[in-house]
């Protein structure tokens, strides 16, 4: 044989040879090989930030639920602000009827003390 046959020939054996390496490359099976190897490696690494998220969700839920439980006490408190001022009045009603019933014990006459306010 000649030399460009010979060449021609080595040519056409390399490009099949080269067009079946690429098909072999490029294959569904050894892409879908490719793909569980990038699942094998990066599954560990997603599961544990899964993991983290998840301890993470309920530690902001038990800390959301405090902070609420807070405002609620503290709007709670100031609702019953009214009932503070009503006990302080009774509370002031109450020491100026032991302070008038000490003072007639005493022998004081009623007269001199002022009466016990009705506040």
């Amino acid at each position: 044989m000649e030399e460009p046959e010979m060449q021609l020939k080595g040519k056409k054996v390399t490009d099949k040879f080269t067009e079946s390496v690429y098909v072999l490359a490029n294959e569904p099976s050894v892409a879908l090989y490719r793909l569980q190897e990038h699942v094998r490696r990066s599954l560990p690494e997603l599961a544990q930030h899964k993991a983290d998220m998840q301890r993470w969700e309920e530690q902001s839920q038990g800390a959301i639920y405090t902070v609420e439980y807070a405002c609620s006490a503290v709007k709670n408190l100031v609702d019953s602000s009214v009932y503070f001022r009503s006990v302080e009045g009774l509370l002031k009603q109450a020491i100026n009827i032991r302070d008038h019933m000490n003072a007639t014990a005493q022998g004081h006459s009623p007269q001199e003390l002022p009466p016990p306010s009705s506040a």
